[in-house]
């Protein structure tokens, strides 16, 4: 962070310094770009609906944060991730017409939620039950057909995997396998 930026804080942030989470931005767009792909909801059968989408972004998210946690370069750039995906709920919520008063505790509630899906993914991942944490958090309880539900944990366990070959900063510039 450069000097004024890290004296100023948010302030900094919020009146164009912030260059830091902007070096995020390609790959947090490549995240939301590889969450809204058609596979995802047609064979997947993620609801296509607010909470769909954002139960979506959250598992590839947090399969690149997955990524990240490997190296100790991963740190920023994971922080970078959330500030973006911050930043990107709190307008989505503001569209929504959510009001000042309502969106901190939504994006606290969403962040909460980021956390929470990161941990059971990563010990799904590690356990074996990767199925059953999608159920609880990527389908919100209804389990789907388990084609569906095979096709999506097969598609985030080679993205898991795909990742973890590619260099942070190649994933910086916006790269997903």
């Amino acid at each position: 962070m450069k000097r004024e930026d890290a004296r100023l804080g948010w302030l900094g942030r919020l009146f164009g310094g912030g260059r830091q989470a902007d070096a995020a931005l390609p790959l947090y767009n490549a995240v939301v770009l590889q969450a809204r792909a058609e596979h995802w909801y047609l064979a997947g059968a993620v609801p296509d609906t607010v909470d769909g989408r954002f139960d979506m972004i959250a598992a590839v998210l947090a399969m690149l944060l997955l990524r990240l946690e490997e190296e100790p370069a991963g740190a920023e750039p994971a922080a970078r991730l959330a500030e973006r995906f911050v930043d990107d709920m709190d307008a989505q919520l503001r569209q929504l017409g959510i009001g000042d008063i309502v969106v901190g505790k939504q994006i606290g509630r969403m962040m909460a939620a980021l956390g929470g899906r990161l941990g059971a993914y990563r010990d799904g991942l590690a356990t074996g039950g990767f199925e059953q944490a999608l159920v609880r958090n990527l389908y919100r309880g209804t389990p789907p057909d388990p084609a569906a539900l095979a096709h999506v944990a097969d598609r985030l366990r080679r993205l898991r995997g795909d990742l973890t070959s590619v260099p942070i900063d190649q994933l910086l510039t916006g790269y997903l396998p």
